[in-house]
């Protein structure tokens, strides 16, 4: 890579680290396993810059990336490690502790969908993809993204109405 397309690459990254490790932790629910999977991705994404940087919307691919390397970690069995000690993450100062429930209320739902509902919850309305653009990087067809993306948010729903009841998900036992 010549001394242009590195700092090319390097502005790129840069000017989107934060988004990235963002939208991973919303795939995973875990700090550490997405900034794993973001340096996967920046690590790949530089070795294909000139060929990323030359298409019509690299910040599309490099979500396609970043989903993928998610769904590649989620297949391999012995690369499942949990953490026995989970500290919570703190929110800044300026935000209320209602919202900060509000947040891990709903990341603890987002958490509770299958890996592929998932990804296309996050990227639809996480991402704000379109159905089309969301299909395209997950490399499903638009039906599929529509209909995931609805059975997505009924799932959401009903588990937030399950848990505001006292109702554990699965079992109809109360909380």
């Amino acid at each position: 890579m010549n001394r242009a397309d590195e700092d090319e690459y390097r502005q790129f990254v840069t000017a989107r680290l934060e988004p990235l490790r963002v939208t991973a932790y919303l795939l995973c629910h875990n700090w550490h396993t997405a900034d794993d999977l973001v340096s996967i991705t920046i690590g790949k994404l530089y070795r294909h810059w000139r060929r990323v940087s030359a298409i019509e919307s690299p910040d599309a691919y490099i979500r396609g990336m970043l989903t993928n390397a998610w769904l590649d970690e989620r297949r391999r069995p012995w690369r499942r490690e949990r953490s026995t000690d989970d500290v919570p993450d703190r929110a800044d100062a300026e935000h209320s502790e209602e919202l900060l429930a509000d947040r891990e209320h709903l990341l603890d739902l987002l958490s509770q969908l299958p890996p592929r509902r998932r990804a296309v919850i996050v990227l639809r309305f996480w991402c704000d993809l379109s159905v089309e653009e969301t299909a395209r990087v997950l490399g499903i067809s638009t039906g599929t993204v529509k209909s995931q993306a609805a059975r997505g948010l009924e799932s959401l729903r009903l588990l937030a109405t399950l848990d505001r009841a006292g109702i554990r998900a699965g079992n109809g036992e109360e909380a």
